[in-house]
């Protein structure tokens, strides 16, 4: 699955990734997002992962196996 949008760092809870979607869904980011900038378009392929839990509550996790700045 590709997703292109904006990624934002989020501090809560020590912090982790955000994207914002070009359609206005948003995705809690793990896996290799080495390189991840705040506010950097991009584009992710992955997949989400429906049993992931987190307290981060900013959306699903979805697992990052490519990033490509836009």
């Amino acid at each position: 699955m590709k997703l292109k949008g904006t990624i934002r760092r989020n501090d809560l809870e020590g912090g982790h990734w955000v994207l914002h979607t070009d359609s206005g869904d948003q995705y809690q980011l793990t896996g290799s997002i080495s390189g991840a900038k705040d506010g950097m378009k991009a584009e992710v392929e992955g997949k989400v992962d429906k049993d992931a839990m987190g307290i981060g509550m900013t959306g699903p996790h979805f697992t990052v196996q490519k990033l490509t700045a836009l």
